[in-house]
């Protein structure tokens, strides 16, 4: 079976183009098990962040599969997604497999080791797990992939220094605005992201942070972490909230955009001659592009803030070449699983066949001589049992190691075992790989 990543990221495609196939979190369960409905596709997992949309899979066949993955991406959103085809990749087999290793390891992020990829990889694998996409492929890939981002994360420096999309979005503020002592902040947004960049934010010096999000509960939350320095506004008030800011980070869910050059304009009337800095880290955008074109206002997106903090990731830059090592060892350990399974159909029916004549052939010797004590036949089904165990233990153990070794001569010895035997373990069983997994690149 091919396995394939279908996607678009920060390397191919612009935020506006993320933001235009981005899936609502909220429904992300659903669009998996569409997923899983179609006939091409095995097993599937769908990674988003604010860097990419991702989707692995496990395909029946490599051209229906991607067909079929493209004609998901339109079909549920009800949305024509044609100009994708200019922005995604497709990943074949190895290709997929160290990708995914150098996403979660984060050599692959915009900001290199950034601290939320490994937790956004473990959040889409537990996603698929709830929506029952995951077969025993997906499955063992992607614990594969959480364990390299882990083992890079602990014997590397690629997570140093605390850099994350947050905390380039605060660096990007102090930039332009200077020292955070005596400014006041507005935190649109108090999910995950919006709770990191306030930590930071009280970190790096500021003083009153308003913190407005569409649960008030959850806004008063991040105010209550953050003590004295942070207060709650509500959502109906963003314009006033807008009239005191000095800085706004804001990182929502919204659909929509939240800053408008409507609200924007307003508040900027009621506060002549003061600027007003807008760093907007949410993929869909929060802020409407043309905010940009209001006198005194200046906005950063999320694309903006790569050359933020190139020259603190130096050291994250030197301990690449140890992640890489890293990913190498993963993938290597990955394909001998996954090239093995070929040997696992024929294994599962000669130990099942072997078993099944040898309890037939006990059922009969005990039957012919009823005399035999409990004693005795504990010993003779003892004996038989090392027998076959004896008997088949070369065999196994040499397929199983040519399985990790050359995948083409395992499937002959198979089919060859298969015959052999008269196990029919292999014909039509859905879980003999057709493709092999190290093919290359196909478009």
């Amino acid at each position: 079976m091919p396995l394939v990543c279908l996607g678009l990221s920060h390397h191919t495609a612009p935020v506006d183009v993320r933001e235009r196939h981005a899936f609502p979190p909220a429904k992300m369960r659903e669009a998996l098990i569409a997923l899983h409905d179609y006939s091409a596709v095995r097993e599937a997992l769908m990674l988003q962040t604010c860097g990419r949309l991702e989707i692995y899979a496990e395909l029946e066949d490599y051209e229906a599969g991607v067909g079929q993955l493209k004609a998901f991406l339109s079909n549920f959103r009800h949305a024509d997604v044609g100009d994708m085809d200019s922005y995604m990749y497709t990943l074949l087999g190895t290709q997929a497999i160290d990708h995914l290793f150098r996403v979660s390891t984060g050599i692959d992020s915009m900001l290199i080791g950034e601290a939320e990829i490994l937790g956004q990889v473990k959040e889409a694998y537990v996603q698929a797990q709830r929506a029952r996409s995951l077969g025993k492929t997906l499955h063992t890939l992607f614990r594969q992939a959480l364990e390299a981002g882990k083992a890079a994360r602990t014997h590397t420096s690629i997570s140093g220094d605390s850099i994350s999309i947050a905390t380039a979005a605060v660096a990007c503020a102090k930039r332009h605005v200077g020292e955070l002592s005596g400014k006041t902040v507005l935190l649109i947004g108090a999910g995950k992201m919006g709770a990191l960049a306030a930590r930071r934010l009280k970190a790096d010096g500021a003083t009153d942070i308003v913190v407005l999000n569409r649960s008030h509960r959850r806004a008063q939350d991040v105010a209550d972490e953050l003590g004295s320095i942070a207060r709650v506004a509500e959502m109906p008030g963003l314009v006033n909230a807008l009239v005191a800011a000095d800085i706004v980070v804001t990182s929502t869910g919204a659909s929509h955009f939240v800053l408008t050059p409507g609200n924007v304009a307003e508040a900027m009337l009621a506060r002549p001659n003061r600027p007003l800095f807008i760093v907007d880290i949410a993929v869909p955008r929060d802020v409407d592009p043309d905010v940009a074109r209001i006198a005194g206002v200046a906005v950063v997106d999320v694309d903006g803030l790569k050359g933020v903090i190139d020259v603190t990731l130096d050291k994250r830059r030197d301990a690449i070449p140890m992640v890489e090592a890293i990913v190498d060892a993963h993938v290597e350990r990955f394909l001998q699983w996954y090239q093995s399974r070929v040997a696992v159909p024929v294994i599962a029916s000669l130990t099942q066949k072997a078993e099944a004549i040898r309890e037939a052939e006990l059922v009969r010797l005990f039957a012919r001589c009823p005399e035999l004590t409990e004693r005795e036949r504990a010993l003779i089904t003892g004996t038989s049992l090392t027998i076959v165990s004896k008997l088949l233990h070369s065999a196994i153990v040499r397929i199983r190691d040519k399985a990790a070794e050359n995948r083409a001569e395992a499937m002959t010895h198979a089919l060859m075992l298969d015959e052999l035997f008269e196990l029919q373990s292999l014909s039509g069983d859905p879980s003999f790989p057709s493709v092999p997994v190290r093919d290359e690149r196909g478009e």
